[in-house]
């Protein structure tokens, strides 16, 4: 019976996997004590294999030791070390080699203690050549099956494994994705909210500050009354109206409502100029710029945050390239970091702002040790509108913004945080990027640039 080979198969993802997966899918070593036996099994099997023989299990070890054999024949009884003690050996050391045990004596208990020891078959001599031709065709056939199915094996979980990659992958794209449509409809939304506030804030504004001048100029003519000489009955009306509307009070209470009603129609100013950016982010020129500059001009604008000795700021630059960016865009992710960063430090602290080249990218860390952001709350941070400051203090588009700056450059934010201890933001820009797509040219009635 010949023994047969399958060619190589190729499938659709161009894998070759080969019939014979080793070179020694044909080379046979022969084991026996007495030489013609050896001589006969050689020269049989020789038509169609590779053999080479050993008269001890010793000398077999050493035959193996030094190349790769497909299948072992050998006999049990041998002086020194026996067969089932190579078998022993052999599937230990060489599991891929198959192993055919052939023995003069024939016991079931024998032959049932080599199969559970791994031998693929057991002989017993006298043996037919065409036996031992069939056994041996069958015992490589089932290596060859063996193997193959473990490369398969192997090849299945590699494309396990780079499915469940792909499908982690895919989950963040998607995510991803969910994110850019949440922030583009935001986007439309505050756009929307922001110009029709626009104008009313502006009225009110404009119309507070006339009305603060108005006021002084009506309390200086009504200085010059005070000084006026009345008659007795009309100066006795004149006090008795005053007391009835308390007069005394009503100059100091309407300076206060017009300050307060002032600075009310500032803070709505402030909430659109943000709803402005957040809705449409410069498109200031992209060039190289140096990012240490930026960072540098930016604090000296906070310098009421980073003037005082109650914050430390502590600058770990490293050798940074110029970065191609919107300069003004990556001021304002500057801005509401380092204002976040102060703000955060309620009494005394540090902010640490670190540089590195990470690959093609320049990474900008800006940490704290302020009171921190709960687990609960830390995946919301980048939320439009979130915030975790007091009401009044903070609109909740600062983080928002800036982690849209960083998505149009083509990087990353992260954040660390624990709870006491402080807060890390890690941003990351490609230091080569392309400029982001323009989008089509702005309208009369697109909202202008500003810095918040």
């Amino acid at each position: 019976m010949a023994a047969t080979f399958p060619t190589a198969v190729i499938d659709n993802n161009s894998l070759v996997v080969p019939a014979s997966l080793d070179r020694s899918a044909q080379r046979v070593l022969i084991v026996d004590d007495e030489a013609l036996i050896r001589s006969l099994f050689s020269a049989f099997l020789g038509e169609k294999y590779v053999c080479e023989t050993a008269a001890s299990s010793d000398e077999a070890l050493v035959h193996l030791a030094k190349d790769t054999y497909a299948l072992v024949i050998t006999d049990i009884q041998m002086p020194g070390r026996n067969g089932v003690e190579l078998l022993r050996d052999v599937r230990s050391r060489y599991p891929d080699t198959a192993v055919i045990m052939i023995s003069g004596i024939d016991r079931p208990q024998r032959i049932r203690d080599t199969l559970q020891l791994g031998a693929v078959d057991y002989l017993t001599k006298p043996i037919e050549l065409e036996v031992l031709g069939f056994s041996v065709d069958r015992a490589l056939e089932r290596r060859e099956l063996m193997l193959t199915a473990r490369s398969y094996r192997a090849d299945l979980e590699r494309q396990n494994v780079e499915l469940a990659a792909r499908k982690a992958q895919l989950e963040r794209l998607q995510a991803q994705i969910v994110h850019s449509e949440k922030m583009a409809g935001l986007g439309h939304l505050a756009a929307g909210v922001a110009h029709e506030l626009n104008n009313p804030a502006g009225f009110i504004i404009g119309n507070m500050a006339l009305l603060r001048g108005y006021l002084g100029r009506l309390e200086l003519v009504l200085s010059i009354y005070e000084r006026a000489s009345l008659p007795r009955d009309e100066a006795a009306e004149l006090q008795l109206t005053k007391k009835e509307i308390g007069y005394d009070a009503l100059l100091p209470d309407l300076r206060s409502m017009i300050a307060d009603c002032f600075e009310g129609a500032e803070r709505i100013r402030d909430v659109v100029k943000n709803l402005r950016l957040f809705s449409r982010i410069d498109d200031a020129e992209f060039k190289r710029v140096d990012l240490h500059e930026s960072i540098d001009s930016t604090i000296r604008l906070l310098s009421p945050y980073y003037g005082s000795s109650r914050i430390r700021l502590t600058r770990e630059y490293g050798a940074l390239p110029p970065v191609n960016c919107y300069a003004g865009q990556l001021n304002q992710v500057w801005t509401n970091l380092l204002v976040n960063a102060a703000q955060a430090i309620k009494r005394q602290g540090e902010v640490k702002i670190s540089s590195r080249v990470d690959d093609e990218s320049a990474v900008i860390t800006i940490s704290d040790t302020g009171c921190g952001i709960e687990p609960e709350q830390l995946h919301r941070v980048f939320d439009p509108f979130f915030t975790t400051k007091p009401v009044g203090e903070g609109t909740g588009l600062g983080l928002s913004i800036t982690y849209r700056i960083i998505e149009k450059h083509g990087g990353t934010i992260d954040v660390e945080s624990v709870p006491g201890a402080g807060t890390k933001f890690r941003v990351s820009i490609p230091i080569d990027g392309p400029p982001p797509s323009q989008n089509t040219k702005r309208s009369k009635h697109d909202l202008q640039t500003f810095d918040c």
